[in-house]
């Protein structure tokens, strides 16, 4: 048998996930700091949970569990499925333990999701996503947080960013002044793929979800049209002048605008995109959409929206919340194209000192000291074997670790170790504390 990996998933060597787990933990930082709570929920969901929460297209992709047994699989249906994103169940989560949680409700998530799509550049069918969401808050400035949040993570991840934003609500208003007010779906859904398959691509998925030549002909100017936040609003205003809803959607933006104002935003850039529908179902506020200003990778990487009831279908009506999502695969992509991930001083996530000995007395000396080396903060370990000192070094030089201390007889006798520096070669005599010390 010949071994490999299902399509769209991928193994990850020790490298990748030192690499990956740089990314968890700026990110997990960030969402500690601004006052995220972790919690996890199962890899699957019962079927039920998840269909018709993220329109037809997202239903298909839908990995479904068939049941136990080949009988079985014949007499009954599918009842559960992998998740398909963390939102869904995590209102899935807030419904069953509303009475343990303290609202409004800030929480983070950071686990793997499976799509049944078509692996591509940028997109698998495992993947991770890192979610922070507030819930059981209305206040638009959820949405300012969030969008500082994000700049605080792609600063940190040296990473040049676009903040897209745009409102559900605008989107609602505009299909309703060109006459297609019951078909907010279908063009969300076309409008969102404009980066994708172009102006003509969505005119002509818009015609065969059976929106009105008239109605294709009053959207061309917004989706057409470029200038700066102001001028669309301008344009918006004009537009919306009789629909309620996209007035309130108009307001929001504007809201949420005039305060960002009020910070300097680290890496990232911000623009109202008209054209941003993100088509899940769910969104019926302000949606995010991130995307690196650099590198090939044309795809979001990281995303969200404010969801106004997405409780309601499991009991617990009128509870607003808002949300963003990393693509952490993405995101990596992103990061090894840009060789963002050199320089990087991985010794928390990695061993920084190695003990190398010249026999066994040596060895046990090393093994005596290691614990307290841990115990100070400092990630160590001693070579296993007894083998020629070369050999050691090696090791050191292959796994990156960037510090070694040297222990052969006189270092036994006298208790002060060679500690040497891997990148330069520098060596010099320094007692155990002063080896932690110099590490610290």
């Amino acid at each position: 048998m010949k071994p490999g990996t299902p399509k769209g998933t991928r193994d990850f060597s020790p490298t990748e996930m030192v690499r990956r787990n740089y990314i968890f933990d700026t990110i997990r930082t960030v969402f500690q700091r601004y006052g995220y709570a972790p919690i996890e929920t199962p890899a699957m969901e019962n079927l039920e949970t998840l269909m018709g929460k993220y329109g037809e297209e997202g239903d298909k992709l839908i990995f479904k569990i068939l049941p136990r047994g080949e009988k079985l699989q014949k007499l009954l249906p599918p009842e559960e499925a992998l998740r398909y994103d963390l939102t869904v169940p995590f209102a899935r989560y807030v419904v069953q333990h509303q009475n343990e949680l303290t609202f409004p409700f800030k929480r983070y998530q950071m686990q793997p999701v499976w799509r049944a799509d078509r692996p591509q550049k940028g997109r698998y069918r495992e993947f991770f996503q890192c979610d922070a969401d507030v819930i059981g808050s209305a206040s638009l400035l959820n949405e300012v947080e969030l969008v500082q949040l994000m700049d605080e993570v792609f600063s940190k991840l040296n990473v040049p960013v676009t903040i897209k934003i745009n409102n559900r609500k605008i989107l609602a208003g505009i299909a309703e002044v060109i006459g297609e007010k019951e078909k907010i779906v279908e063009i969300t859904v076309a409008i969102d793929k404009l980066d994708k398959i172009g102006v003509e691509g969505v005119n002509k998925e818009l015609v065969g979800k059976a929106i009105s030549t008239l109605a294709i002909e009053k959207l061309q100017p917004l989706i057409l049209f470029k200038g700066s936040t102001d001028d669309k609003l301008k344009l918006l205003k004009k537009l919306l002048e009789n629909s309620a809803i996209g007035k309130k959607g108009i307001e929001e933006m504007e809201y949420i605008f005039q305060q960002l104002s009020n910070f300097k935003l680290s890496n990232s850039s911000l623009e109202l995109d008209i054209t941003l529908a993100r088509g899940l179902n769910y969104y019926t506020g302000a949606i995010f959409e991130i995307k690196a200003r650099e590198g090939t990778l044309s795809s979001s990487i990281c995303g969200g929206g404010r969801y106004d009831d997405l409780t309601g279908v499991f009991g617990l009506p009128n509870v607003s919340g808002v949300g963003i999502s990393f693509g952490i695969d993405r995101i990596f992509d992103v990061l090894t194209e840009l060789n963002k991930f050199d320089g990087i001083d991985y010794s928390r996530l990695t061993t920084k000192l190695l003990f190398t000995h010249f026999g066994e007395g040596e060895q046990n000396y090393c093994l005596s000291l290691l614990p307290k080396v841990r115990a100070s903060g400092i990630n160590a370990e001693l070579y296993p074997d007894l083998t020629k000192i070369k050999k050691q070094f090696d090791y050191a030089n292959k796994k990156q670790i960037p510090f070694v201390v040297v222990v052969g007889g006189d270092e036994l006798q006298s208790g002060m170790l060679t500690f040497k520096d891997m990148s330069t070669g520098a060596q010099e005599k320094l007692s155990i504390d002063q080896v932690i010390e110099r590490l610290k």
